[in-house]
């Protein structure tokens, strides 16, 4: 059935919420069973999800997690407080909405709708559901949500979204339903204006990071958040990197508001669980080694920096790249963050049809001032790297998340399928 579902990518991307609208109403809209949060942004979703999800299931709601794309395991997209459901349960629902979903219906519409039936065979009370990369126009808007969540904006998948800031916020914020709460990170001036004009025209609480709440890392290596009504000085998160500081608050912040606004007590330690438990593979994440690897699913220039400045916390000699990225990126500010912290860089080319070649890069690499040899693929360079690799070396590898879903593939010793959407 996955390969049925697999070649539903001939149709690309469309926007639009009519063909999944159409699925809901033949399976008997089971979106009505759970409440829903929309996340949405450019940079941070999963991470920002994750904490929300891990939150709420500490409070000991039955809490489902949607997120893509998934790195190795199809099934990776659909959590129920944290767990994956079965793949064969995966299979049999798939099979319900195939059997229903219109000749037309993309891939991501697909697995939206089937999202939503998982969840709702599953008995979720409230479902996290973050965006593809719109917003109004994105399959998951199909969904009602008493809260939004936006995440920072940048410039990414402009092809789709458009040219300016102004137009992705216009696209992100414009998910939100009228008369519900939207919280928001902080935001570039021009993102910050449009999305205060989509809450105004719908009658929207706008909580803005930032004017009502906020964290920081204190001096004690903790984190410190203050609130809407809470305040919290000794927070460790799970996840890793001290960019992940405006994620947790953002999460936080998100998770008072479903408080106040679902009537659902979400307690202080459920707060502080729920951000110490959160995780999010593929963002900082650490390999044992020796020597170790460090993964992460940076591809746009706000993600990249954000790498960067995280590498501060790890200790080092070297610092070997494996890089891996989609060709219609932009590179050369992919990697700029990372020129002279790099000792030397693999190329790679992953197994995905937008994938830019290894030779390509390697190119783009040499030109930043990267000494950078084309490796193949994602094995091969990983492999070249550990045979160069000297003690206290670390090995990052970043680009991509098809990239990293493929590094962890080849470490578990699994086929890498990888799936845009």
């Amino acid at each position: 059935m996955l390969e049925k579902l697999y070649a539903r990518r001939r149709f690309g991307i469309r926007p639009g919420v009519e063909r999944v609208r159409l699925i809901l109403e033949r399976l008997g809209h089971p979106e009505r069973s759970f409440r829903s949060i929309h996340v949405v942004g450019t940079n941070g979703k999963g991470s920002t999800s994750a904490f929300l999800a891990s939150m709420l299931g500490e409070a000991g709601l039955r809490t489902a997690l949607f997120t893509s794309p998934h790195l190795v395991n199809f099934s990776e997209r659909f959590r129920i407080n944290g767990q994956e459901p079965a793949p064969e349960r995966i299979e049999a629902l798939l099979g319900t909405v195939m059997a229903l979903a219109p000749a037309e219906a993309t891939f991501f519409e697909i697995v939206t709708a089937l999202a939503v039936l998982c969840f709702a065979e599953e008995h979720a009370e409230v479902a996290v559901m973050e965006a593809g990369m719109g917003g109004r126009s994105d399959a998951t808007a199909v969904i009602p949500a008493l809260l939004t969540v936006i995440t920072p904006i940048a410039l990414d998948h402009c092809e789709y979204l458009g040219a300016s800031l102004a137009h992705i916020a216009a696209e992100k914020g414009g998910i939100a339903e009228p008369e519900t709460t939207v919280v928001s990170a902080r935001q570039p001036a021009e993102a910050l204006e449009v999305i205060r004009r989509i809450c105004g025209a719908g009658a929207n609480r706008l909580i803005q990071e930032g004017d009502d709440f906020h964290a920081s890392w204190g001096d004690d290596g903790f984190l410190r958040y203050q609130g809407l009504c809470t305040e919290l000085p000794h927070l460790a998160p799970g996840i890793p990197g001290r960019y992940q500081a405006q994620n947790a608050a953002l999460a936080l912040a998100a998770a008072e508001a479903f408080a106040a606004t679902a009537g659902s007590p979400v307690p202080t330690h459920a707060l502080t669980a729920g951000i110490g438990a959160a995780q999010w593979p593929g963002r900082m994440e650490l390999v044992p080694g020796p020597p170790p690897l460090l993964l992460d699913g940076a591809h746009n220039p706000a993600g990249a920096a954000a790498l960067a400045e995280a590498l501060g916390d790890y200790r080092y000699k070297r610092l070997l790249l494996v890089a891996g990225v989609m060709s219609d990126k932009d590179i050369p500010a992919i990697f700029a963050p990372l020129i002279g912290k790099v000792h030397s860089a693999y190329a790679v080319t992953p197994a995905v049809e937008r994938a830019l070649n290894d030779a390509a890069l390697a190119k783009i690499l040499e030109g930043l001032g990267f000494r950078a040899t084309a490796c193949g693929s994602v094995g091969n360079g990983i492999e070249t790297a550990l045979r160069e690799n000297g003690s206290g070396d670390l090995i990052l590898v970043c680009g991509s998340l098809f990239t990293v879903g493929e590094t962890k593939a080849w470490l578990a010793g699994q086929h890498f399928e990888g799936i845009r959407g």
